[in-house]
Formats: C-alpha cells, structure tokens, sequence
C-alpha cells in the first residue's frame, strides 16, 4: 500500500489572532499610560503641596513669634502696632473673577525680637542695648534676587523689615503714627536680607478682640464677648491700630458698635496666608493678566492659618 506524502503545514499566526494580540497590547499600554499620567500628576501635586507648606511654615513660624512678643504699653498716645492695607504695583491678578490684585496687607509693630541685632544678642561689637524692636511686613511681586518687577523672575515675595532696638528707640518708639514714621525705612523692605518666603499670594490677618458685655447690679461683670476684626487686601482704608489708650480701627461686625470694639482689649491674631505652586504661578505670567479659574485655583493655590495668643497690654 503506498502511502501518499501529507501536506506540509506552514506555522503562523491567522489575521484574527494578530488583530486579538494587537488588541489586548493596545489595552495594557492604555492601562500603562494612565496609570504613570496619574502616578505623575500625584507626584506633582504632592511635591507642589510640600513646596508650598514648607513656604507656609517658615512664613506663619516668623509671623506667630514676633506677634508672641508683642509689646505694648498703657498710658501715653504712642502707637505700637498698625495694621492696613497698601497698593502695590505690579501684582497680577490671581482669578478670573476676582478682579485686580493691586493691594495687600501691611503689617508694622512692636515686638521683642531674639534675632535683634543680627542675633548676637549680648555681643559687645554688635548689641547696643535695649530689647525692644519694630518690624513689618510687607509683600511685593518682584524678583526677590534684585528687586525688579521682570516678569520671568517676578514672584510673590513677603518681605520682613527688623529695626534693631537703638534705632527703634531713636526713630520709633514713642511715635503717635508708626506708619508714617516707619517710612523712613521704606526703601529697605524689600531687600535680600529681608526676604522670608516666595509664592504668598496673599495673607489676610484676623484681630480677636474681648469685649466687656458690662455690669449688672453692684459692679457684677456680665462676662466677655470675643469678636473677630479681618483686615483684607480687599478695602485699602481699612486700619487697626494699637496704642497706649487702646484699640482704634474702622473695621467693624455685626452687634457691635465702634465704640464697643475700640473699648474692647486685642488677645489674639489669626494669620491666613494662601501659597501658589509654580505651575500656577508660570500660568500667571503667560495668561495675560486673565487670572486662574476656579478648577485650577483650588487645585494649585494651598490655605494655610494659624491662631497667636498675644500679651495683655
């Protein structure tokens, strides 16, 4: 019987199963690309949040310390502490609805600064004497390294001005209007030495005040009330003020009169800051003035506060 030879078979892959292998790899590299987009933009945001709490820090940190010794004293008109709102020129602005952002808080008052005279406190070639010392705040959009407003280096920087205790007793101390006489210091806010932190788009500062709630029968106190006062950037005649007879501002709340609030004794400061991530900041500079909308302002600006107690005056 004669065997007749088989057709030799050809190996291979059909069209059908190449079209399923084309397939199932299209889905892994889809599922791929996803994950390390989302692995990525987690990084990002994670890493922009840590920038921004470490800038919050060093901000709130300096902030709550000089307002820890605040220094205050009864029986003259001198003031201690002022607090308002200037323009500053140059700043862009942040959201789309919020209009322009040409102000921001302004902080200046007296406090018993460790780090007066460079920090060499008890050094005879660098302490003059004297403890107390005045410092403000100030934010300004610039370049931090020489000061100017060149929009590829510009940010948002806070700035902190300490006048050592000699010249603070010379030029300062005792002075009915710190604002104005602070002036003659102005021209040096904004230099290296001074900076603090970059990225503070705005801070917002709260006063606490107490006030007496009076007497009923014979002398019996009815107890306290605590109101909250908000500076903000918003309103530049907005002003409080501290001096030697107490408590004078025209920021008001519901319930109380003017008279009241200034009658009233400062307790505490409440300091709000918020911080934008780089990505925002660029998106600033390129957006031509348009601002940030709501999506991108909440995910790529960072609030941060923090409540002070601060001595009785």
């Amino acid at each position: 019987m004669k065997n007749l030879p088989k057709p030799l078979r050809r190996g291979g892959f059909t069209l059908i199963e190449l079209m399923v292998a084309m397939g199932i790899t299209a889905v892994i590299v889809t599922v791929l690309v996803t994950i390390t987009g989302v692995a990525t933009d987690t990084w990002t945001r994670s890493r922009s949040e840590i920038r921004a709490a470490r800038q919050a820090k060093v901000m709130l940190d300096t902030m709550a310390k000089d307002f820890e010794s605040l220094v205050a004293r009864r029986g003259s008109n001198a003031e201690w502490l002022y607090a308002g709102v200037e323009s500053v020129s140059g700043m862009p602005k942040v959201t789309q609805g919020g209009g322009s952002s040409g102000s921001a808080a302004e902080l200046t008052f007296m406090t018993a600064a460790t780090d007066r005279y460079a920090g060499q406190i008890g050094d005879a070639t660098m302490d003059k004497g004297g403890d107390v010392s005045c410092v403000s705040y100030r934010l300004r959009f610039e370049d931090p390294i020489n000061g100017s407003q060149d929009q590829e280096a510009a940010t948002y920087v806070l700035f902190r001005k300490l006048v050592n205790p000699d010249e603070t007793f010379e030029q300062l101390l005792g002075e009915e209007d710190l604002q104005s006489a602070f002036s003659a210091f102005d021209s040096d806010v904004d230099q290296q030495q001074n900076f603090v932190c970059e990225n503070v788009h705005q801070f917002t500062v709260t006063f606490l005040v107490e006030i007496p709630r009076g007497q009923q029968g014979a002398g019996v106190d009815l107890g306290y009330d605590t109101v909250r006062l908000t500076l903000s950037p918003g309103s530049t005649s907005s002003n409080f003020r501290l001096d030697g007879t107490g408590i004078e501002t025209n920021l008001s709340t519901s319930g109380y009169t003017t008279e009241e609030i200034q009658s009233g004794r400062l307790t505490g400061v409440e300091i709000s800051i918020s911080v934008l991530s780089d990505a925002a900041l660029v998106r600033l500079k390129t957006g031509g003035n348009r601002g940030l909308n709501s999506d991108d302002y909440a995910r790529n600006v960072y609030h941060y506060s923090r409540l002070v107690t601060v001595p009785s005056m």
